[in-house]
């Protein structure tokens, strides 16, 4: 019987459990997008999961989307990432980079560029800057010959990051950033190649997993959908049709996993599980939303076909997630004010279970 402490095959690597630490921004790293000592202790903290998957990490300055994230498109910053994925595997755990650009989702006071998209359309509400929260300037429009470059830059991050370590990486195609504006039916008004028709919007999609492919293989590149995901702005209004193409595309590529969060009807993700007949790692709650992901909802998505669960907000406040699943320990909660406010409060902060005589 499958659960979620049952091993799994998942690319090259072997996991001993199902449990998988979700990407989460914990804005923590140091200036020009350095990761840190404490980043080490975070992750090697939850090394126990099966698959740790990092917070967003930019593949160029102009896909930083907030201050205070990490990047891998220096040397600077490979280095400063080895030392976290050596503590990781060192406490015996596998992690993949996501990497994530940002596209409109940006501000120029952040990075000191104006942010891109496929559309010169802007982002909904207001977006992080380095003093606080601002509304979300209108992209500069992408050219068709530039389009692919910014393809090309998940793979050379992805390079990057198999360069320091990282046992793979997650393309972040979900939640209203870059690769979901272009899945986007008001965010991507182009009239090229590139937008309009489902085949069109999931093209700059296929071709940064492709590239990504080419860079560090098959089975060291995943990605992370949000079919029918609101965040940002975007809207899709075609996801039925449109995420059968996406995945009907990324099943040619081999892809080590697909990542669905539950931003649609339940009937919809199952639809799409029959797609993707490859590994699915499952997100069971709507990200951010009012209700966190427990043993009853892993279960459930176990049983509708999924082979790996992702936990977010839990692994902020557990450490020791993995264990506390398996013999039934409270779960402790997570203080939201210390999400985004940097620091070792509420990030180093939180220990393994206290048991007590």
């Amino acid at each position: 019987m499958t659960t979620l402490f049952t091993g799994f095959r998942l690319g090259g690597l072997r996991l001993p459990n199902r449990v998988v630490m979700a990407p989460m921004t914990r804005v923590r790293a140091a200036a020009d997008g350095l990761a840190t000592p404490s980043m080490a202790r975070y992750y090697a903290q939850r090394a126990t999961a099966g698959l740790l998957v990092s917070e967003g990490v930019q593949p160029s300055l102009v896909g930083q989307s907030n201050p205070g994230t990490p990047g891998l498109y220096t040397d600077e910053q490979v280095a400063a990432w080895r030392p976290v994925t050596e503590a990781v595997h060192t406490n015996g755990g596998r992690i993949f980079a996501q990497i994530m650009h940002g596209g409109r989702v940006s501000h120029p006071d952040t990075n000191g560029l104006r942010p891109v998209g496929p559309s010169a359309v802007p982002a909904g509400g207001e977006v992080f800057t380095p003093t606080g929260r601002q509304p979300a300037p209108v992209p500069r429009a992408l050219r068709t010959e530039e389009v692919p470059e910014h393809a090309e830059s998940y793979a050379e991050a992805a390079r990057r990051a198999v360069d320091a370590g990282f046992d793979g990486v997650e393309l972040h195609g979900a939640n209203g950033y870059l690769i979901s504006q272009f899945l986007s039916t008001n965010a991507n008004l182009r009239t090229d190649r590139y937008g309009g028709s489902p085949a069109n919007r999931i093209r700059f999609a296929v071709e940064a997993a492709a590239a990504t492919v080419d860079a560090v293989g098959a089975d060291r590149t995943g990605i992370r959908l949000s079919p029918g995901g609101a965040f940002w702005g975007v809207e899709e209004t075609d996801v039925p049709e449109l995420y059968t193409a996406l995945l009907t595309e990324l099943s040619r590529l081999g892809l080590a996993y697909v990542h669905l969060e539950a931003t649609g009807p339940e009937e919809t993700l199952v639809l799409l599980r029959g797609v993707w007949r490859g590994a699915l790692v499952m997100n069971p709650v709507l990200p951010m939303g009012a209700k966190q992901t427990g043993r009853d909802d892993a279960d459930r998505w176990l049983g509708l076909g999924a082979d790996l669960i992702s936990f977010g907000r839990a692994f902020i406040a557990n450490p020791d997630l993995v264990e506390r699943l398996r013999t039934g320990l409270p779960i402790a909660p997570a203080d939201e004010d210390t999400y985004f406010q940097g620091g070792d409060q509420g990030y180093l902060t939180y220990p393994a279970y206290q048991y007590t005589a």
